[in-house]
């Protein structure tokens, strides 16, 4: 079921890690090594993935490597999104690439790619279909980002909403089907890349779309699927029947399960972006996850 666990999500983005708190990364680091090492000793099959990097930046993956972090991997991975916040386009895909494998022969993963209907339908369309194009044979995994638009009631896990004006919304469109159920144009692209594409959908605590997820998924044709489980979420009642109810939903993927998310009362500061104030709680977490559902 679980092929690979990924150690955090988007570390150099203050919207997932406040190394404002963290200079250097050096608690960040410490962390991601014992979870790692964890990891391994738990189920020495699964895949440890350093938490994809947005933006693509090779001298944090060299900073990684200096302290170590990379010995306790077998994958980095990065997320890119050209036509939304990233300023380059997307036929610059394979540079971004070389860039990271210049600093590590770990294998370099695409866990987060996508492209919002913010600017219209078409957009999406031919914007995954030249995604689609570039990044063939370019990585061993690619997800795209991701199958269903985030619900307006719900807010985007950023920290800058009063700073990003429409580049905070365009959160809300990065899916293939909409908030009322219906798919977007770019579904019928995606079905001609599905055999080599994965998708990423995040589901939040007891999520109402997991079911239709799954249908959605199968009727896709998607082998490959990227998803988390919350640390912040462990502390709730019924956390463990909620974290059983997906990884069950999802057995029949080969998953990638992202570990992230400060519960607001073990972090430095209370955010789910903060640093924990006892690693070990992060760590132990992990294992507990990769203990309960790869073995």
């Amino acid at each position: 079921m679980i092929e690979a666990v990924m150690v955090w999500n988007e570390p150099n983005n203050t919207s997932h890690w406040d190394f404002g708190i963290d200079p250097g990364w050096r608690t960040f680091a410490q962390m991601a090594r014992a979870t790692g090492q964890a990891v391994h000793a738990e189920a020495p099959h699964v895949k440890r993935v350093l938490g994809g990097v947005s933006p693509i930046d090779p001298r944090f993956i060299g900073n990684m490597k200096g302290q170590g972090v990379l010995e306790a991997m077998d994958v980095v991975a990065v997320h890119g999104f050209p036509l939304d916040w990233n300023l380059w386009a997307v036929e610059d895909w394979p540079e971004r690439l070389d860039a990271v494998r210049a600093v590590t022969d770990l294998p370099v993963w695409v866990t987060e790619v996508g492209i919002s209907t913010f600017a219209g339908d078409a957009v999406q369309a031919e914007g995954l279909r030249r995604t689609a194009n570039v990044l063939r044979g370019q990585s061993d995994r690619v997800h795209w980002y991701s199958l269903f638009d985030l619900p307006g009631a719900w807010e985007a896990t950023t920290r800058h909403k009063q700073r990003e004006g429409s580049s905070y919304f365009r959160h809300f469109h990065m899916g293939l089907i909409r908030e009322d159920g219906t798919p977007k144009p770019a579904m019928d692209a995606f079905a001609e890349h599905a055999d080599e594409m994965g998708i990423c959908q995040w589901f939040h605590y007891e999520d109402h779309r997991l079911d239709d997820a799954v249908r959605w998924l199968k009727k896709m044709g998607v082998k490959r699927l990227r998803t988390g489980l919350s640390w912040s979420d462990d502390d709730r009642p019924g956390s463990l029947d909620w974290f059983d109810r997906q990884m069950r939903a999802l057995e029949d993927f080969e998953l990638t399960v992202t570990f992230c998310f400060t519960p607001e009362h073990r972090g430095v500061v209370p955010h789910y972006t903060s640093p924990p104030r006892d690693i070990n709680e992060y760590v132990d977490f992990c294992a507990r996850m990769v203990r309960r559902y790869a073995r």
